[in-house]
């Protein structure tokens, strides 16, 4: 399998995680120091452990369930160790009983570790625009 398709692999796992609220799988695809950027959020998030503190809250007081969430328009950058992996990504979630519907573009950095796997290390998430400007 090329490195290309490697990371494309290791962002389907990520993704697959997420969708089926596979906490272990889902955390454990990003490295310890990764930092994580949310348009919902007033801060950066510093480390995964900060980002699992927040998504155990988000489980505990507002009932956060992932219903779905599709990956689509792929495209992966590889530059040595690191990988830059950005795509639109379609979630519906269920918070406080409701249920939430997002459209959104996503930019995940993997970094090959020494066994060769490739983690996160660093996700940023935008809200996509609902129309693009004209030329």
């Amino acid at each position: 399998m090329s490195e290309q398709e490697q990371v494309l692999q290791a962002a389907r796992d990520l993704v697959t995680a997420f969708a089926s609220n596979d906490r272990e799988a889902y955390f454990g695809a990003f490295t310890a120091d990764a930092t994580f950027v949310f348009y919902t959020l007033a801060q950066p998030l510093l480390s995964r452990d900060a980002y699992r503190e927040v998504w155990d809250g988000w489980r505990r007081e507002d009932g956060f369930e992932v219903i779905e969430c599709t990956s689509s328009n792929a495209v992966v950058s590889l530059q040595g160790d690191v990988a830059i992996f950005m795509h639109d990504v379609a979630t519906q979630l269920r918070l406080q009983g409701e249920m939430c519907f997002s459209q959104e573009r996503e930019t995940i950095v993997f970094r090959q570790q020494q066994e060769g796997r490739w983690l996160a290390c660093h996700e940023h998430l935008s809200a996509a625009p609902s129309t693009l400007p004209s030329p």
